[in-house]
């Protein structure tokens, strides 16, 4: 699952006792060989998804890590991108790696909580990737009322989606046992690291981004194909504000 490069098992065992934010300041340096960042495969397919409804002004990538995202958002915004992650870690390997090229939008980096913007209506798209796990259930509608007071109206909230495993997978009892891990750590250390891979169910985002003033839409990503049953493998969820 690590290349060479990633981090030690040594290293992972300090990160997990951490809180999450020193966490990820501890394995910025070596997160870009982990598992934990998106695929290119998946980044690739939703920049490319996004140009066809492109170009846009200014996009907001939402706990944007080592940057992955804000090079996406590159592609597709005109005047200016902004990243915005509470490690600062992570923004100073993300302020290394990702160099703004001279034709292309500025760069900004912020330092800030997602349930807590510093921004004003200021965006016409915002996207994240591989973050939402760091929340739990009772916190997503805070966290959209967050990401809409920063969109401008007609603004579009955009992130993908991988479907979860067939029960009795391998997979399935991978992330089962994860999480139950997770959770026996968090039950008997402080402070909590709060990761769970199978508690941002599709069917409760689509409801809470709803409730919080969002017209919804589900948009299949081809790259990928479909499951036996038809479904797709990814998507990409279109959360896009009134005009």
């Amino acid at each position: 699952m690590f290349s060479p490069e990633g981090p030690s098992l040594r290293e992972l065992a300090v990160q997990a006792l951490s809180s999450v934010e020193h966490g990820y300041d501890l394995l910025a340096p070596k997160f870009d060989h982990t598992p934990f960042r998106t695929p290119d495969s998946v980044l690739d397919s939703v920049a490319k998804a996004l140009a066809c409804g492109g170009p846009f002004e200014a996009g907001l990538d939402l706990c944007c890590g080592t940057g992955a995202g804000v090079e996406v958002l590159a592609r597709v915004c005109r005047r200016s991108v902004t990243g915005v992650d509470f490690s600062t870690g992570m923004l100073a390997v993300a302020r290394d790696r990702v160099r703004p090229s001279g034709t292309g939008p500025r760069v900004d980096w912020v330092r800030a909580d997602a349930r807590a913007l510093p921004f004003g209506p200021a965006f016409d798209l915002v996207v994240s990737f591989g973050a939402f796990g760091h929340f739990l259930p009772r916190e997503l509608p805070g966290l959209f009322g967050q990401v809409r007071s920063v969109l401008r109206p007609g603004g579009r909230f955009v992130f993908p989606v991988v479907a979860p495993p067939r029960p009795l997978s391998p997979g399935y009892w991978m992330l089962l046992g994860f999480d139950l891990v997770m959770r026996v750590r968090n039950a008997v250390w402080r402070p909590p690291f709060v990761m769970y891979y199978r508690a941002f169910r599709l069917g409760e985002v689509c409801r809470e981004l709803e409730a919080a003033g969002f017209r919804v839409a589900l948009e299949a990503l081809p790259e990928f194909g479909r499951r036996g049953d038809g479904s797709p493998r990814v998507r990409m969820v279109v959360a896009s504000l009134p005009e």
